[in-house]
């Protein structure tokens, strides 16, 4: 937080979010940082209020005053008020993975046993060659997902 972004709006930015506040029909996170932004314009027009002040103000934590100021300068306006969809992680397993894991769930167990475990699934599969290794918590969520 060291770091000091400011805020420059140009006048439609600002006329488009003083629109957007004025209105009041918008996404809660648009309307949470359209004031944030207002508040911190160092322009000419704005206030140019501190970060404290602005949480002061708004009830709101510094640290989501100074993230908003950092999206506002490094993605512009749109980076500011529109969420980034979350980075998508690869799947662990693919569906010839999967097939295999529900028919080893679906048949009988060890001798021994009155019911596969996750673990015991997990360390079958990565015995037969399956896959080179897996967490008990993938076979649970993908289990779960094929219910």
């Amino acid at each position: 937080m060291n770091k000091r972004f400011i805020v420059r709006l140009s006048v439609e930015e600002r006329a488009q979010l003083e629109s957007l506040v004025a209105k009041g029909k918008a996404a809660a996170r648009k309307l949470t940082r359209a004031p944030i932004l207002l508040k911190a314009d160092c322009s000419s027009v704005g206030p140019a209020w501190s970060g404290q002040q602005i949480s002061d103000a708004l009830d709101l934590g510094v640290i989501t005053v100074h993230r908003v100021r950092r999206s506002f300068v490094e993605g512009g306006l749109d980076g500011a008020l529109v969420p980034r969809p979350a980075p998508r992680r690869p799947r662990m397993l693919d569906g010839d993975q999967e097939a295999h894991l529900i028919a080893l769930a679906c048949g009988s167990p060890p001798a021994g046993r009155c019911r596969w475990t996750l673990r015991l699934v997990a360390d079958k599969l990565v015995e037969l060659g399956h896959i080179g290794n897996v967490s008990h918590e993938t076979i649970r969520r993908t289990l779960k997902k094929t219910s």
